[in-house]
């Protein structure tokens, strides 16, 4: 005869955790299924590289300190007649999470209008790798300065708007402050942000 304390003393089975609940555990560093989707990203980063027809640019961070990045953005119409982001590039000075979060938050912006895209936190950005750890928030900040700064600096008029037909104000080439040289179309490249001594060579400062 079973004894009644006998399933009493049965436990019931331990439920099952999301990767995302399991991520959220530690929070001194990065788990093993934030690492596995951020080494993924890095090996396959989407979006990464200049965009010659961007229409507008953004840039955060100091070439003082060493972390960079860069975006570029390009507009179109949907089917509905909004103005919607169609592709967002990246070039980033920075360390792998901030590749892996750039990465995954432009194919996350891609077709939100300004005010959908500017609605993202960095958390929010960096949400399909999973709980970022303290010490990697930085890397999901710098994306979203640069997104910020793209989406709310000046942009070209998208193809069918009533702004393109408005003639357009006659710009000087903007003055780079790190080069003391003239920024090209697009925003040029990240490492022109960077102190470009005489014989040609990129100097990186190191970080105090």
């Amino acid at each position: 005869m079973t004894d009644a304390n006998d399933n009493l003393s049965a436990s019931a089975p331990e439920p099952a955790r999301s990767s995302a609940a399991a991520d959220s555990v530690s929070s001194a560093g990065p788990s093993a299924g934030m690492e596995a989707r951020i080494r993924q990203a890095i090996q396959n980063p989407q979006n990464l590289g200049e965009m010659a027809d961007a229409d507008s640019v953004g840039t955060v961070g100091s070439p003082d300190c060493g972390d960079m990045l860069r975006m570029w953005v390009k507009f179109k119409l949907d089917d509905r007649g909004r103005k919607v982001i169609d592709r967002a590039t990246f070039q980033t000075f920075g360390c792998e999470t901030a590749i892996a979060v750039a990465s995954v938050a432009t194919e996350l912006i891609s077709g939100k209008t300004v005010e959908e895209a500017l609605g993202y936190s960095g958390t929010e950005l960096a949400a399909p790798l999973g709980p970022l750890p303290p010490m990697k928030i930085h890397c999901a900040q710098l994306v979203e300065g640069a997104l910020r700064s793209a989406l709310q600096a000046p942009q070209a008029a998208v193809p069918g708007t009533a702004a393109q037909t408005a003639p357009a104000p006659e710009n000087k080439p903007a003055q780079n402050p790190a080069t003391g040289g003239a920024n090209r179309a697009g925003g040029g490249s990240l490492v022109e942000s960077f102190q470009a001594p005489v014989g040609g060579r990129v100097k990186l400062r190191p970080k105090e």
